[in-house]
């Protein structure tokens, strides 16, 4: 095979990329060889016997399963997770998800009369500052302190 570096070389700086993305055809290396000035190789490029070889990227073929995968709930679990807590569980919701059902059973015992409406206003005072984590924090609480009604 002849020497066709000065070529590549000349290729490459007119098609703007690296020498190794100057593809030449196998078939046309001795019209190849033979071109020396970068017009020749102008006419090359124009023919299709010299060519720029697509850049090698980064495949996003497995990003985009894995994307798929987490769209439908999956690889979500603990050892997945970066970030805070509250990153997937916002302080907002889980607020929200422990003060209803207390407000609720509160509402119920005020409606069973199991607690007195002065009971009821301070236990509510209390859940509203964050007192009980749950219900059974608060029927505890309510146990301790003897305000169920007979």
């Amino acid at each position: 095979m002849m020497k066709v570096d000065v070529q590549k070389a000349l290729a490459a700086r007119i098609l703007k990329v690296g020498v190794n993305r100057v593809w030449f055809d196998p078939e046309r290396v001795e019209d190849i060889s033979i071109a020396i000035t970068r017009n020749d190789i102008r006419n090359l490029i124009h023919e299709g016997a010299i060519k720029k070889k697509y850049d090698i990227g980064v495949s996003r073929v497995r990003a985009r399963e894995i994307a798929e995968k987490k769209k439908r709930g999956k690889r979500k679990g603990e050892g997945s997770r970066k970030g805070k807590a509250t990153t997937y569980m916002p302080k907002k919701r889980a607020w929200i998800l422990r003060i209803r059902p207390l407000r609720r059973e509160l509402k119920k015992l005020r409606e069973n009369k199991n607690i007195s409406v002065s009971s009821y206003r301070r236990l509510y005072r209390y859940a509203n500052g964050g007192t009980f984590k749950s219900i059974s924090h608060l029927k505890k609480f309510i146990n301790d302190n003897k305000l169920m009604r007979r």
